[in-house]
């Protein structure tokens, strides 16, 4: 970094009290990119990786599938909107840092109810801003995601290679275990809905039991919407303790990590499938990988993962724009005659959907719920809902 460009960057922190001083991101490759640290004043190391959405980004940073993930963000400036508590995904798991080109220096919408540097300080995660994302970008894009430090206090750049290189790889880690529920719960409550807009009241008539990967609210929410009584359980929870809760549908979250790393619950899902073999079962994401495993497909590691609100599914014949946020995807022709492709996923036409030609068992690698992203795929949750009434 030139004296000029680090006097700068100098200058701009001592001045602006959103941020604590000169930061860096350091990939384990040896590129540096030198910022303004803000958020937590704190060093995390993870996988980065690039998002496209253009909105959404507390939605993002509280999702529990970006675990150990230093996410950076395509859009040129963020924290407009600022944030507020009917947004969060999850309780108190997401993002491990946030890479961004420019951070608002205010707040304006009626919803706002704190800054994201706020937010970031809350949270424990480190920000980092006014540094080239687009470079960071079309690395990740030609070279893959790639582990990295990140500093918000400081540019110790040969500290911070040390970590990065020291870093375990996301692929072979079960981080489902980390981010999921360690004892099941209930969930009533709906989507959000302005205070002058009066929601039609309907009745819950079906259970739907979600075995939790590192479920985002949103898919909780939707579910009540659509008039379902929700009980959240563990990752590893077993097929006869789901069972035991007499469900009428079971939903396969989202969530972090290789899915090929979680055994127990592949097995136990396995089970699931022999003990109850007309229960519905439909999977979201990391749920999609596991429904997949389990029917003895495999799993493999993309090269950047699929990130972001624009990625063009076909479906039925349509185009869908939906909200992806992944970095594996399922082996189409290891599943053999048992699964037929629903949706196909038209930036690299990997598969982004399955269903069993016999059962009420369907999955999607992209997110129904949103939050961010388009509401293309919202009929899917709502399709699901009247499924298991029409199997009850």
């Amino acid at each position: 970094m030139s004296d000029r460009r680090s006097s700068l960057l100098q200058a701009i922190a001592a001045d602006d009290p959103r941020y604590h001083g000169v930061g860096a991101l350091v990939l384990a490759d040896g590129r540096v990119f030198r910022g303004l640290g803000f958020g937590a004043a704190t060093t995390v190391v993870g996988e980065v990786v690039f998002n496209t959405a253009l909105t959404g980004y507390q939605e993002i940073l509280s999702d529990p599938s970006y675990r150990r993930q230093l996410v950076c963000l395509t859009a040129v400036e963020i924290g407009n909107v600022g944030v507020n508590d009917d947004d969060e995904e999850s309780f108190s798991t997401g993002a491990g840092g946030l890479l961004c080109r420019g951070l608002s220096p205010v707040v304006a919408n009626f919803r706002g109810e704190r800054s994201l540097p706020e937010y970031l300080s809350d949270r424990g995660i480190p920000g980092l801003a006014e540094f080239d994302t687009r470079a960071l970008t079309r690395r990740l894009r030609e070279g893959g995601s790639i582990m990295a430090a990140l500093s918000s206090e400081d540019d110790d750049v040969d500290r911070l290679l040390a970590l990065a290189r020291a870093a375990p790889s996301i692929e072979g880690c079960d981080l489902a275990s980390e981010v999921c529920a360690r004892e099941p719960y209930s969930w009533q409550r709906t989507s959000y809905c302005p205070q002058d807009v009066q929601r039609p009241s309907i009745e819950a008539d079906v259970h739907v039991v979600v075995v939790d990967f590192g479920v985002k609210h949103n898919i909780l929410r939707r579910l009540c919407d659509e008039g379902a009584r929700v009980t959240v359980v563990p990752a590893g929870t077993g097929a006869a303790a789901i069972l035991e809760l007499r469900p009428d549908g079971v939903l396969l979250s989202n969530g972090p990590g290789d899915p090929a790393a979680l055994e127990r619950p592949v097995a136990e899902l396995r089970r699931l499938l022999e003990l109850a073999p007309a229960l519905p079962i439909f999977g979201i994401c990391l749920g999609h990988q596991v429904l997949a495993l389990a029917l003895g497909g495999r799993t493999f590691k993309l090269k950047f993962g699929h990130h972001g609100a624009n990625h063009p599914i076909a479906r039925d014949g349509r185009v869908l724009i939906t909200s992806q946020n992944h970095g594996f995807a399922v082996a189409l022709e290891s599943l053999g005659q048992r699964a037929e492709l629903t949706d196909l996923n038209l930036f690299d036409r990997t598969v982004a959907g399955i269903r069993l030609v016999d059962r009420p068992i369907s999955s999607v690698q992209y997110h129904p719920e949103a939050s961010p992203g388009p509401h293309d795929g919202a009929s899917l949750l709502r399709e699901f809902v009247r499924e298991i009434r029409a199997t009850s």
